[in-house]
């Protein structure tokens, strides 16, 4: 088994999920990087795997494929993540299918497949991305799926973290407000930054810096970092 420290990224093609491979790779990292259309790296410390991780099968291929290249699963970020905003009458079941499929199939298999691997290797660390509005509801921006997804994992994190705390392995999440990436159109930003009591859209580099630090603080496990320019403190 190689010393190399190993990340496994979801969601890792663009915005946030890029940003953090780049990141990873700056620690010193090998990554595995995933998504649907994830385009093979020119760079030998990052191995893509494509697919869908609502699929099982996908989490499978992603773990298997990082245990034979690189040895190891070190640390797991679920960023991965779908945002449908509508009033709740208003979601299809393709909807509902869609956004429980990503954020929460998502997660679950893949993460109990590297934490099977961190039990092996003697700990490890998973990570969460959330948002900021399953603490602080806004009347602007409707998003119960995001909230009963997203907020399920905030309470898994939770639980994890506690379950296998004596074992070595942390567990925490980052929730964001909005980030600039390419999911928010231009010609939204101006509304989208208003919702921030900074007064300004997150960029990818803060929730990096973020989940870095918690990558780095081995006394941290259970907490809910908030990176959201002041949107869960208050309106």
């Amino acid at each position: 088994m190689s010393n190399q420290k190993v990340a496994v990224i979801t969601g890792a093609s663009q915005g946030i999920g890029a940003a953090l491979v780049d990141g990873y790779r700056k620690l010193g990292y090998a990554v595995v990087a995933t998504s649907r259309t994830i385009a093979p790296a020119g760079d030998p410390g990052v191995l893509t795997v494509q697919g869908d991780i609502a699929d099982p099968a996908t989490a499978e291929r992603v773990i298997a494929a990082a245990v034979q290249r690189f040895g190891r699963v070190d640390t797991l970020v679920n960023n991965a993540g779908l945002f449908v905003a509508k009033p709740f009458t208003e979601y299809t079941q393709e909807d509902f299918d869609a956004v429980t499929g990503v954020n929460t199939a998502g997660f679950f298999r893949i993460t109990q497949l590297a934490v099977e691997r961190m039990l092996e290797q003697g700990g490890g660390h998973v990570v969460g991305i959330t948002t900021s509005l399953v603490d602080s509801a806004d009347a602007r921006v409707p998003s119960v799926l995001a909230s009963l997804t997203k907020g399920g994992l905030q309470s898994a994190t939770k639980s994890l973290a506690i379950e296998y705390a004596s074992r070595g392995i942390r567990v925490n999440a980052v929730s964001p407000g909005t980030i600039k990436t390419p999911m928010h159109p231009e010609e939204t930003h101006e509304f989208l930054a208003a919702l921030h009591p900074v007064g300004r859209l997150g960029g990818t580099d803060d929730v990096v810096d973020a989940v870095i630090f918690l990558e780095n603080a081995p006394f941290v496990t259970g907490e809910i970092l908030h990176v959201d320019g002041g949107m869960s403190a208050g309106h």
